[in-house]
């Protein structure tokens, strides 16, 4: 007979109780990590959570690590501790102005009390499923009430502000906090409604920029205009102190225009004492 043969024969029911004795203690023994808050059930009850959540304590000061319990009698629930996120179906919106929307929208949850999550939903994965009708709900019926070009503005935040706080109300019925709403993409639906809106924008843009032009031509004519009258009292102010020069200058600017011309072969006839040329006779 080997040695392990003869040890097993004396020590049998030792080791046998070794093993006992080391599966109760295991069984009696569950880690919860940091990112799990864990909520001990006795006979159906909750008991006790360990790793609470709180929000102005540190990672690794809420009782994570190893948690005694006693077998048979309790069971551990892990709850997750982390932010979640909660994306919806895309789906069809009406907006204010009878726009059908094509809404990309998610939330951000987290539990806060995993008692109450596990009394209603069970798990965080059943909070979820019904968060998600709830949000849709939301989402329609406050983009309901706006039109389609305030969803471009700083209304969208202000309409995503109250679809957080409506969703974050039904959420606390399942132990979540909702922290935030956002919409992803908000499109109009493929098709005729998405041409036609492209041809307003375009038609709305070809008008600002024909008003913005017929703006520009009223500035230049009235700039223009007020640029000749002033330039005309500066002629006539300078023209009124020598009426004389004013003659003689006007005379030698007939006179370039009438006889100046290159290229001209035209004879003009004119008698030396015609007034036209008295100009060339001095004083």
């Amino acid at each position: 007979m080997s040695a392990i043969q003869t040890f097993w024969a004396e020590r049998k029911a030792v080791v046998i109780a070794a093993g006992v004795a080391l599966l109760a203690a295991a069984s009696c023994l569950t880690v919860v990590d940091e990112k799990t808050q864990a909520v001990i059930i006795r006979l159906g009850q909750p008991n006790r959570v360990v790793n609470r959540f709180e929000p102005k304590t540190d990672f690794g000061q809420t009782g994570a690590g190893i948690v005694l319990r006693i077998p048979f009698m309790e069971k551990v629930v892990n709850v997750d501790k982390r932010i979640l996120d909660l994306d919806m179906e895309r789906q069809q919106v009406l907006s204010a102005d009878q726009r059908r929307l094509e809404v990309d929208a998610f939330a951000r949850f987290r539990i806060i009390d995993p008692v109450r999550m596990v009394q209603t939903a069970g798990t965080t994965e059943r909070v979820a499923e019904q968060l998600q009708p709830i949000l849709n709900s939301a989402l329609r019926q406050e983009l309901g009430k706006r039109t389609f070009g305030s969803l471009l503005t700083a209304d969208r935040g202000r309409a995503m502000e109250q679809i957080r706080e409506g969703l974050d109300r039904e959420a606390r019925e399942y132990g979540a906090q909702v922290i935030d709403v956002r919409i992803k993409r908000a499109d109009l639906p493929e098709g005729t409604p998405l041409e036609s809106a492209f041809t307003r924008m375009a038609t709305a843009r070809q008008q600002e920029a024909a008003t913005i032009r017929a703006q520009g031509q009223k500035q230049a004519q009235i700039i223009r205009a007020t640029a000749e009258a002033t330039a005309a009292k500066t002629y006539a102010d300078a023209f009124n102190k020598d009426p004389a020069f004013y003659d003689f200058y006007r005379a030698m600017q007939s006179y370039d225009a009438t006889f100046a011309q290159k290229g001209s072969s035209t004879s003009i006839v004119l008698s030396p004492d015609n007034e036209y040329l008295k100009q060339f006779k001095g004083k």
